[in-house]
Formats: structure tokens, sequence, C-alpha cells
């Protein structure tokens, strides 16, 4: 009853917080209007820009912010133990994720949906936004090149997945030109294609639908990053309304139903026991990992590397990428903000708690290593008996597999049926993530390129970009620049190219892994210094911001070194340099961006930045600040 009362509690406290700190946050610091116009409405382009129920905005957000994420960090982390990692995920959701998400949502909301990068170049000075948009830059290559790479990793170890992920695409693009054309609800729709969804993953082992997805899963893994990056090409360029809102929409209902049966199967488990053949006594539910663990074998210390191994169950950088380059060009009301920022958050949270419980009570009720099925404190021991064998993405993606696969065959979901909708639900996670960060890099690149310059073709409304950085000024070239450049680093070797294959190519790419994590939540602490500085001019308060954005600013940083410098496996030592290059170039900028806002603080409390696109809600300003 223990991992049921965790798992309760855990809910209870996200849906208070959401209805007294969130709504705090919304009502007295935001001040947010039901009657603001928004950018959906005052930019509406038909393409990006694009007035959205709330619901469906909802599900285009969570699904692009709960990538693998939430899934692989705390099923490593609690190596540490679970109690560290559960206390990360509810109160670095509570108190910093969801502040961040929320606060990133809104400010973009006042800024024409403007990214937190170009709005940092405002709120603090203009040389800000060139190296907040060059970071950006970096962390989406990284994130294009490794989410493709972990896709096709679970395509290939979980080939029933991949039928169910592929079919989504036509049915939302079906979907989405039925309800442009004849403004119908998308909810009805959306179900009979989860409908038949799940169909496809019932049957996605047996017949034709087996050999199809066998066959496929037996790719190499570069064909899968070129089949999936092309994806996010067309995804990145098409209309929002065409494939992402009802795909993501369909992906919503999917994982929020998929969460649901995990938190029925828990009930059943905690009130039954795990599945048992019969005439065996079904096992008990209960915790068989350690409440704490500060040194696992072969693992880092808990401080800092917990805060970056639980990135997106807690608090994640690419969440306001997300916020500030899809969420808030879609958006038809401020007062939805609070739903879609702070409240989706909250949801990813408790998917986090539910990834803990899975791997550390789940997996307990049965685990097949090797041909031998073991249970209790064996499985656990089986699957995370040191750093090295808990590491790999399969064995992360695996211990959450199997232990939610649990919960649901204790009440009587058939083992193989289980697994598959499990493994639906990662590569439907990442899948909805990698196309967001595609048309995010393609704004980032697009802004870059506008801020880099080139030359025009005429002056005036009729002035069109010409070259090189044109080029790249134009969508489709954008996009196609970051696909190319996504490809390339995902395929990059592990020795020398002479040793390069086709068949063997994605290995290199999965060196920049140790990238992501802190790179991103370096992200988070630099969209939340943005978030300060838009409050602090406006003479609001700052506390609630100040403290997440110090605490995220030092443990990447913190982290990074550690990796740079530290023990006879850091990346010096081992000749990494690809990575040691992108982690001093990272450390140089933040320390930069660190400097500026240092200097900048005394000078601009109360005083609006030059430019600024709105003025609701402000303290009385003196005059515009010529700090920037």
């Amino acid at each position: 009853m223990q991992t049921l009362l965790i798992a309760v509690l855990a809910g209870v406290g996200f849906i208070v917080a959401y209805n007294t700190y969130g709504r705090w946050l919304g009502g007295k610091i935001f001040a947010l209007s039901a009657t603001a116009v928004c950018p959906s409405e005052s930019m509406n382009d038909g393409v990006d820009y694009v007035p959205t129920e709330k619901s469906v905005v909802f599900g285009h957000h969570f699904t692009s912010i709960a990538g693998t994420g939430p899934i692989v960090g705390p099923a490593i982390a609690v190596m540490w133990g679970w109690v560290p990692a559960l206390l990360w995920v509810v109160f670095g959701s509570i108190f910093i994720g969801a502040v961040h998400d929320f606060g990133s949502l809104v400010v973009s909301l006042r800024n024409r949906g403007q990214t937190v990068g170009d709005i940092a170049g405002r709120v603090m000075k203009p040389r800000v936004r060139i190296l907040f948009l060059s970071i950006l830059f970096m962390a989406l290559t990284i994130v294009l090149a490794i989410f493709g790479l972990v896709i096709a990793a679970v395509f290939r170890q979980y080939p029933a997945s991949i039928f169910p992920c592929l079919i989504q695409i036509p049915i939302a693009v079906v979907i989405g030109i039925l309800l442009h054309r004849k403004g119908a609800h998308l909810l009805l729709p959306s179900l009979i294609a989860l409908g038949v969804m799940y169909v496809t993953v019932i049957f996605g082992n047996d017949g034709f639908l087996g050999s199809f997805n066998n066959a496929l899963a037996a790719w190499p893994i570069m064909t899968w990053v070129v089949v999936l990056l092309v994806y996010s090409y067309v995804a990145s360029v098409l209309p929002v309304w065409l494939l992402l809102q009802p795909r993501d929409y369909i992906n919503s209902l999917q994982l929020i139903s998929a969460l649901g049966l995990i938190v029925v199967g828990l009930f059943g488990a905690a009130f039954m026991g795990g599945y048992a053949p019969a005439g065996v006594e079904r096992p008990a539910l209960r915790i068989v990992a350690p409440m704490l663990n500060t040194a696992p074998q072969g693992a880092p210390f808990i401080f800092p590397f917990l805060f970056i191994t639980i990135a997106c169950g807690a608090c994640s950088g690419f969440h306001c990428l997300v916020s500030s380059g899809t969420s808030s060009k879609q958006l038809k009301s401020e007062t939805d903000a609070r739903f879609v920022g702070y409240g989706g958050m909250l949801t990813e949270g408790f998917l986090a708690t539910l990834v803990i419980l899975a791997c550390c009570a789940g997996l307990g009720l049965g685990a097949n290593v090797n041909g031998e099925m073991l249970t209790g404190e064996a499985a656990w021991q089986a699957r995370y008996a040191s750093w090295g064998a808990a590491s790999g993405l399969g064995a992360k993606v695996g211990a959450f597999v199997d232990g939610s696969a649990n919960f649901l065959m204790a009440i009587g979901i058939p083992g193989g049926t289980a697994v598959a909708l499990m493994g639906v639900l990662v590569a439907s996670f990442a899948g909805t993530t990698l196309d967001t960060a595609c048309r995010l890099q393609r704004y980032v690149v697009q802004e870059l390129a506008a801020t880099l310059g080139g030359t025009y073709s005429a002056e005036g409304e009729n002035a069109k970009p010409t070259g090189f950085w044109g080029l790249l000024e134009n969508k489709h070239g954008a996009t196609t620049f970051a696909v190319l450049l996504g490809t390339a680093v995902a395929g990059a070797p592990l020795g020398s190219w002479s040793e390069w294959s086709w068949s063997t190519a994605g290995k290199g790419g999965l060196l920049l892994w140790p990238l992501f994590g802190a790179t991103n939540q370096l992200l988070a602490g630099l969209a939340l210094m943005v978030i300060f500085f838009y409050l602090w001019r406006r003479g609001k308060p700052i506390w609630f911001v100040s403290l997440p954005m110090i605490f995220m600013l030092i443990m990447p940083i913190w982290a990074m070194s550690l990796q740079l410098f530290s023990g006879e496996q850091s990346w010096i030592k081992t000749g990494n340099w690809l990575v040691v290059s992108i982690g001093f170039a990272t450390i140089a900028l933040e320390i930069w961006m660190i400097v500026e806002a240092f200097l900048l603080v005394p000078k601009v409390k109360g005083l609006l930045e030059a430019g600024a696109l709105e003025t609701r809600g402000t303290a009385p300003a003196r005059k515009l600040s010529n700090a920037c």
C-alpha cells in the first residue's frame, strides 16, 4: 500500500499546487486577462499562429514537453534512492519547472509569440539575444540528433510500437483537413483514431502486422534517423492545424489513457498483487529499491547529478522553447496559459512519479533477466547492480516498460499487449518532441539569420533577403539546414571516418547524450533569467523566480565542469573532443550571460525596456531604459 499511497499523495499535491500556487502566479503575478488579444489572433497566419482551444493546445504542449526525458531520467536516477528522486520530481515540478514553463509561456504571449531567446535581447541587452539564440541552436541540434537516435532504438527494442506510431500520421492529416474545413470538434475523430491505434497495438505481434513491424525494426539506426528527420521537416513546414495539432491531440489522448491504465494497474497491484499463473500466489506490491544510496557502484555523486539526470520530470529548459515557440502562438486566451503551462508541467511531474514507482516497485513484481524470471530485490539488482549496467538506453527504457507492464498485467492485460502499450507510450512521447523540436529549430535558425543579416533585394515592404542568410530566413531553407545538421551529428562516427559504415552509424552521435542533460538544464536557468528581468522591469515580485534561477544556473555548470575535468572518465581524459568543445562553449556562453545580467540588474529596476511590446499591468515606468 505504500506505493499506492505515494502515487495518491503526489497526485493530490499536484492538484492542490495548481489551484493555489498556480492560481496565485496567474492572478497576482502575471495578471492574466481573458480580454487580452493573444498573438494567435493579432498575427493569425493560418500556419504557425492559429487560435486554438486550450484542450488542443494542452495536448500539443504536454506531448511535446514529455519526451523520453521524464522516463529515462527518473529510471536511472532512482539508483541514488527513490526518496531523493521523488522529492526532486514533486517539489521541483511545483516550484521550479512549472514556474519556468508558465512564465516562459506568459512572457512570450506578451511579446507576439516570440521565443525567450528573442525576448532576452529586449529585456536584457541586444547581444544577449545572440548569446541565447546560440545556446538554443546548439541545444536543439543535440535534441534533433539524440531523439532521432532514441526513437530508432525504441523501435528496434519494441517492434510492436512501430505501426501504431506510423498510422497516427495519415489519420492526423485526414482529421486536420476535415476539421479545418468543417470546423468540427477534435475529440470524437481523435477517439476513433485512438481506437484504431489500440487495435494495431493488440495485434502488433501477430500475422501481417507482426511481420511488418519486425521487418522495419531490422532497419539500420541511420535509416530510421533519416526517415524520422525527413518526417520532422514535413511536420515543421506544414500548418499546425494540418498535422501537428491533430497528431499531438491524438497522442495526448493515447498518453493520458496509458497513464490512466498505469494508475488503474497500480491500484490493482496494490490490492490484489501482481500477475501470477493459476495456482501460484500473486506477489505483493512493495518498493524493492533503496530509499537512499549516495554511492551506487560506478555512479557520480548525487549532487549535482541528480538534478541533471532528472530534467523533464522536474524542470527542463526544452520546455521554455515549446512554451514560447509553438504553444504561445496557438493559445487564444491568456487565461488558458495556467492550464497549459503550469498544468502541463504538473502532469509531467505525475508521469515521472509513476515512472519512479514502476522502476522501484513494479519491477519487483517480475522481470525476465537472461531467460530467468526474478522478483523482489533480485529483479531490482539485476537491472541496477551498477551505474554502467543501468545507464544504457535499453536498460532505462526497459526498467520502466517492464515495471509499468507489470501493473497492467495485474488487472488482466496480457503481457505482450502490456509491453507493446508501454513501448508505444515511450515512442510517441519521443516522436512528438522530435517534430516540435524541428519546428523550434526552424524559428531559431530564422531568427539568427535575420540578426546576422544579409543583403536585400529592395527596400521597404517589398524587401526580401538574398544570399545564404536570406536562404536561412526562408522556412524551407531553415528547416532543411536544421535537418541536415541533425542528421550529420546523429551519424557521427564513434572512431575515425575510415571505420564509418551505414550499418554502424549512430553510435558516435550518442556520445552527445551526456551534453543533453546539462545543456538542457542550463536553458532552464537562462529562461528563468529572462522571466526575472521581465518582472524586475515591471516592479513585480521576483523572489519566487530568483531562487529557482540561481539553482538552475549553478547545477548545470557544476555538473558540466565535473564531466569535463573530474575522474578517469572525464571528457578531456577520454579524448571526446567534440563534446569537450561544445561543453566549453556552453560554459563560456553561460558565464557571459550571467556577467551581463549581474551588471544590468541595478540599472533597470522599474525601467520598461525599449521597444516593449506590452505595458499592461506594469508598475509606473519612470522612463524607457537605455541599458539595452
